[in-house]
């Protein structure tokens, strides 16, 4: 675990290894677009935000004449250490960028298949097809999401409705908080109505919709089946939404 600045992400290493990105068709509230499964391998690590960057970090960037001086709004929910919301894929590029110039070093959006195969956080084969990191049935001790709702079986509560501050669940076996839930996160790619031409080197698809971005994870507002790591969804490039954030990859040495 480290961090490049002050007020830079904290970011976790995530192994080199081998992953199926998607999902197979008897995954309950499989979709299409998560097929086919592909075999993608890593060759080598990289580094991943321990957590969706927040409005702090954002601010930081607006502070020093980043970010198009942006300032998006909380929803009267609170900044801090709560997830940035209402920024789009463009806006979330370019605090990569200033990330980048900042640092000197290399950071951008994790492509699809990067964010899969962190948020999956699985390190032996008994976990390949888990469908959460934490198991097979949502549970509102693990993630933010509509806990009225419930997924394969798991229990119900009254849900928050809005972000909660970043950290507030157990991080996955790769050291992720809020790998998935809270806020919905860009990823690099361009949208593609299935993973046909998924890279298996697990680069981003730098084809197909590039006016729409996937993303991944599922949010506050969500229904847990959108939560599963194989779940993909878009939007424009442009969009800023109350249930959309993202979180960073920097490349290693």
């Amino acid at each position: 675990m480290f961090r490049d600045c002050p007020t830079c992400p904290v970011m976790v290493a995530v192994p080199a290894g081998t992953a199926s990105i998607g999902s197979p068709k008897d995954e309950s509230g499989h979709d299409s677009s998560e097929e086919p499964r592909r075999r993608v391998a890593f060759a080598r690590p990289f580094a991943i935000g321990r957590d969706v960057v927040t409005f702090s970090e954002w601010l930081a960037c607006v502070a020093e004449g980043g970010c198009g001086q942006y300032l998006p709004t909380d929803m009267g929910w609170g900044q801090g250490d709560r997830p940035v919301i209402f920024v789009s894929w463009s806006d979330a590029t370019a605090y990569a960028k200033w990330l980048s110039q900042k640092t000197g070093k290399t950071y951008r959006l994790p492509s699809e298949a990067e964010w899969e195969y962190a948020a999956r956080g699985c390190r032996s084969a008994a976990c390949a097809d888990q469908i959460f990191w934490f198991g097979a049935a949502s549970d509102p001790d693990r993630a933010n999401y509509d806990w009225r709702l419930s997924y394969g079986g798991g229990p119900k509560a009254q849900a928050p409705r809005k972000t909660l501050p970043v950290g507030r669940f157990g991080p996955n076996a790769f050291g992720l908080y809020d790998a998935v839930g809270n806020v919905a996160q860009w990823t690099q790619d361009c949208w593609n109505a299935d993973l046909r031409n998924l890279p298996a080197d697990g680069s981003a698809q730098t084809r197909g919709d590039c006016l729409s971005r996937a993303y991944r994870g599922g949010s506050w507002m969500d229904d847990p089946l959108f939560l599963r790591s194989a779940a993909r969804k878009s939007d424009l490039a442009s969009s800023r939404l109350p249930f959309l954030g993202f979180r960073v990859v920097r490349d290693l040495p």
